[in-house]
């Protein structure tokens, strides 16, 4: 990989050699700055990974962005709507299929699952499975690159939130299987489906992990004040939390006491 670049003040732009990044105008407290998508290919063929939502301004731009490159593939990081509600608008303006785990979500004959390998112009991307967000969650290695794509999986900024669809043990599991492949296959950058460009994988993740432990070690003194319900746990745990996005963490507590109460 010749570097990142990262541009200032948004993740638009963002970039490694083979990966680029155009923001969707969709910002809020759930998406950050707004969905990633990615353009992938160094050629006259391309992959986009996450259209985005249903939004024509955004699908237009991606479109006339590419100019005369082909898109051989629609991939999705999984199923939610931010990332995947303009996919089959965006497979007609291009006429390529759409893959994803969830075949609710596909256009075409083919899916995605992990140990997958898909090639545009001689450049691949390797499909790792990563529950837990979503239960569809999967994360794309570009070894040219050494860049991961972690969709919702791992965030350029803050912190991902475990769906309903998804589950804490599951999205555990993959964030240690995420540092093992950091570390195995010395990547050099997380492209997040949210966020700007994280230049330290290992320190992200080991980061995203170690704070997973602290919130369960936090709900679990709140269960021993007395708190019962996850709204009672919100209170008491993110009490230093805009309240705004107190809906969103209850909603990550929920899956943090099915863990607890699974272990």
């Amino acid at each position: 990989m010749s570097g990142l670049h990262i541009p200032i003040g948004t993740p638009d732009g963002s970039r490694t050699e083979h990966a680029e990044n155009l923001l969707a105008p969709n910002p809020s407290a759930m998406t950050l700055d707004g969905t990633n998508t990615w353009v992938i290919g160094a050629g006259e063929e391309v992959v986009v990974v996450d259209p985005g939502p249903e939004d024509e301004s955004h699908l237009q731009r991606v479109r006339d962005h590419l100019g005369e490159r082909r898109v051989t593939e629609i991939l999705l990081t999984h199923g939610h709507f931010d990332h995947s509600g303009g996919a089959r608008r965006f497979a007609r303006m291009v006429n390529a299929p759409v893959r994803a785990l969830d075949p609710r979500h596909r256009l075409g004959d083919e899916g995605l699952a992990d140990g997958d390998v898909v090639t545009v112009a001689g450049l691949e991307i390797h499909v790792h499975g990563t529950p837990g967000h979503s239960f569809d969650s999967l994360c794309f290695w570009l070894p040219a690159d050494r860049a991961m794509l972690t969709g919702d999986t791992v965030l350029g900024r803050g912190t991902t939130i475990i769906a309903r669809d998804g589950g804490l043990a599951d999205y555990l599991r993959s964030l240690d299987r995420l540092r093992a492949a950091a570390e195995s296959l010395e990547a050099r950058a997380l492209l997040p489906g949210h966020g700007p460009v994280l230049p330290d994988p290992i320190g992200a993740l080991d980061g995203y992990i170690a704070h997973r432990r602290e919130r369960l070690d936090q709900i679990r003194a709140a269960r021993e004040q007395g708190a019962r319900t996850a709204r009672q746990i919100v209170t008491i745990v993110y009490a230093d939390v805009d309240r705004s996005l107190w809906p969103a963490a209850e909603m990550s507590v929920l899956a943090q006491l099915d863990y607890l109460d699974a272990s």
